[in-house]
């Protein structure tokens, strides 16, 4: 995802305050409406300002759903990044497997409508978010496996955390936008069971 586009960069304290109302309005707006049902005209009622106000900071639609995706994401990775380290002490496996499992689908379960929209609009390929805070996870989770297992592991320990995160990531997502009739502390046994076992084919011996 490109960086979001803004008509005018705000440089007075004024024009800031303005992007920052635009920006809780489209927040607003995108909750209750979803992607497809926002419009400028929605987002300016919310922000209280006329729509030509708007479009001096805001081109179009899809620029301010950029724009509170693109916040969203970066407050997900750090809410994830935070339960990730906090865990990483840890050393029953389990609890910090199961900890970091429920810190993800509670950030996630915030907010569906955000969750979805940045599913469609940051798909994981190239350089985007999503990509870049999947590897700075990877890194952390592989200096982790290095400390704890180092040569115990069959295979290199950036595959065992490319598979482990991918595989979390993709369940709790799923988990959010499905909804399926699978209590919260069940999918997160569950999980904790399949990285667990995982895990243990991974380790040699």
């Amino acid at each position: 995802m490109t960086a979001p586009r803004r008509r005018r960069q705000p440089r007075q304290e004024r024009s800031r305050e303005m992007v920052e109302r635009i920006v809780a309005a489209g927040r607003t707006v995108l909750l209750e409406r979803g992607v497809e049902g926002l419009t400028t005209n929605h987002v300016a009622a919310a922000a209280g300002i006329s729509p030509g106000s708007l479009y001096q900071y805001f081109p179009d639609k899809d620029a301010i759903v950029d724009e509170v995706v693109a916040r969203y994401a970066d407050d997900l990775e750090e809410r994830v990044t935070r339960a990730f380290v906090d865990t990483a002490a840890e050393r029953d496996p389990a609890l910090a497997v199961r900890r970091v499992v429920l810190a993800l689908a509670d950030a996630l379960a915030e907010h569906p409508s955000l969750l979805r929209a940045v599913a469609e609009r940051l798909p994981r390929a190239g350089d985007d978010r999503r990509a870049a805070f999947a590897r700075r996870v990877d890194a952390l989770l592989t200096s982790t496996l290095l400390a704890r297992h180092g040569g115990e592991l069959r295979h290199p320990a950036g595959t065992v955390a490319w598979l482990l995160v991918r595989t979390v990531e993709s369940l709790a997502v799923a988990y959010v936008l499905e909804e399926p009739a699978i209590d919260r502390e069940a999918f997160a046994d569950e999980v904790t069971a399949l990285v667990l076992g995982y895990l243990g084919r991974a380790l040699a011996g």
